[in-house]
């Protein structure tokens, strides 16, 4: 009885298993859902505008999986120059449309610009003309005078015509008071140049210490307003004399004019740098003449660019002169005449990463802001340079390339942060940083027409990501 009992029981269990190995196989599904662990943030800007300055979603993780994709490699323990700031030039002309936005729309822009919020850019540095530049409404000095009437003394010497431009930066200063400034001349009052016009001409040898006293007074006024001027320039485009307003300054007349202003700083305790140059990248022989001096290099900090001409490796050749002594880039305009793909990628490739790559500590474009029809602007001034702003006649504003240009920098890559060492592999231009939080952030150019797949490589990892023909990205981790 128990024999046929276990006998059955084992023909049972056969059966059983006969028919679980003929019956269909199904998955086991496991319903709980696979986080990805982002590592790296990545903002991106496209070429034809369909994405501008986004912060995209897909996860992007450090792997050591190695693929045949060309590497950017990443080296923070190489590293070069401080970064002083990215930014514009507040021109008076900027000032004045800005300031004809409604109150709130006013303040929804001076914090997109200058804010640390999650939605704002974040610039850190700013150029101002000290009395007009060509982009603004009308030219003036702080210290006009009739033909054949002198004021060496400069007593009657006032930043009140510049009221309205005191006013911004002063707002300004509530939401970034660390901003730097930079300060330049487009020229001197008419009465102190050999010939009594806004428009070229130089700056009388008798005059070089009033000039010096005009630079002392318009410092002690900015700081009396609670205005800091970090660097000062003793003039635009020194090469340049046809703008208006304008004023011409070889090397020798710099060299001699930085000698009286660095004594009259030195005697009024001012801690303002003295920047040489400010001009195109076509002739570094004019400040490494200045620098060269030997008393005129006790009193300047460094060297201020433009690439209207030359090449930005220019920056490096000066540099390499005066190993010691800073680099700034300090203006490129935009073309209303331009396009956003071919802006986009010169302005990113040249003033941005080859600036950088070239030691500069700053990467400013031109203007802030203007109109519709690209002004206000002087008599003789630029008619074609167009805003990273434009202000609209219904009080609205619309935000043009060097917006973007300036924010895949500004919004990540906060003063103090220092530049580390990147590889640059074919078309896909780039410059590293690692911020004073320790961030690192890697800006890449696809100067190419086609998308690349390529990986960021840091501490023997790999993340693959992809970036289209013409575009900008910014990675963050």
């Amino acid at each position: 009885m128990t024999i046929t009992k276990n006998i059955k029981a084992y023909l049972f269990t056969l059966s059983l298993s006969f028919l679980a190995s003929c019956a269909p196989k199904l998955d086991i599904v496991n319903d709980t859902p696979v986080v990805a662990n982002n590592e790296v943030d990545f903002w991106l800007t496209k070429s034809d505008e369909s994405v501008l300055l986004e912060k995209q979603t897909s996860a992007l993780t450090f792997n050591t999986n190695s693929n045949n994709y060309p590497n950017i490699e990443i080296d923070p323990t190489q590293t070069y120059q401080a970064v002083d700031g990215f930014g514009f030039t507040l021109t008076g002309g900027s000032v004045d449309v800005i300031n004809k936005l409604s109150a709130s729309k006013r303040q929804e822009l001076l914090q997109n610009l200058f804010g640390q919020s999650t939605n704002d850019i974040g610039i850190s540095y700013l150029r101002i003309s000290i009395a007009a530049s060509d982009l603004n409404a009308t030219v003036f000095s702080y210290n006009d005078l009739p033909k054949g009437q002198v004021d060496l003394a400069q007593t009657n010497f006032s930043i009140a015509p510049d009221f309205a431009l005191v006013q911004m930066l002063q707002e300004i200063l509530k939401i970034n008071p660390n901003i730097k400034i930079m300060a330049v001349p487009w020229s001197a009052p008419l009465w102190m140049k050999a010939n009594y016009t806004s428009v070229g001409s130089n700056l009388l040898q008798e005059n070089y210490e009033s000039y010096a006293t005009y630079f002392v007074k318009y410092i002690q006024a900015m700081k009396a307003k609670g205005i800091a001027i970090d660097a000062v320039c003793p003039q635009n485009e020194p090469q340049h004399g046809g703008n208006n307003p304008s004023m011409l300054m070889t090397a020798t007349e710099q060299i001699d004019f930085i000698k009286k202003l660095g004594k009259a700083f030195q005697n009024n305790g001012i801690q303002t740098k003295i920047v040489s140059y400010d001009h195109n990248c076509d002739h570094p022989e004019y400040p490494i003449q200045v620098l060269s001096d030997p008393e005129a290099n006790q009193y300047t900090n460094g060297s201020a660019f433009h690439l209207y001409a030359g090449d930005i490796t220019a920056l490096t050749t000066v540099h390499d002169a005066f190993p010691t002594k800073d680099i700034y880039f300090t203006e490129q305009w935009i073309s209303s005449e331009g396009n956003f793909a071919a802006d986009l990628k010169w302005h990113i490739k040249n003033v941005i990463i080859g600036s950088m790559r070239n030691w500069s500590k700053n990467a400013l474009e031109w203007n802030l802001a203007n109109n519709e029809s690209f002004g206000p602007y002087t008599d003789g001034g630029c008619t074609m340079c167009k805003g990273a702003i434009t202000i609209n006649k219904d009080s609205s504003y619309s935000k043009n390339v060097s917006y973007y240009i300036i924010a895949h920098a500004s919004k990540f890559v906060p003063t103090g942060s220092v530049r580390i060492a990147s590889t640059i592999s074919g078309n896909l231009n780039n410059v590293a940083f690692k911020t004073p939080t320790g961030k690192k952030v890697l800006l890449v150019e696809n100067d190419g027409t086609t998308a690349e797949k390529f990986n960021i490589k840091y501490n023997n990892k790999w993340v693959t990501v992809s970036l289209e023909g013409g575009s900008v990205g910014t990675f963050v981790w």
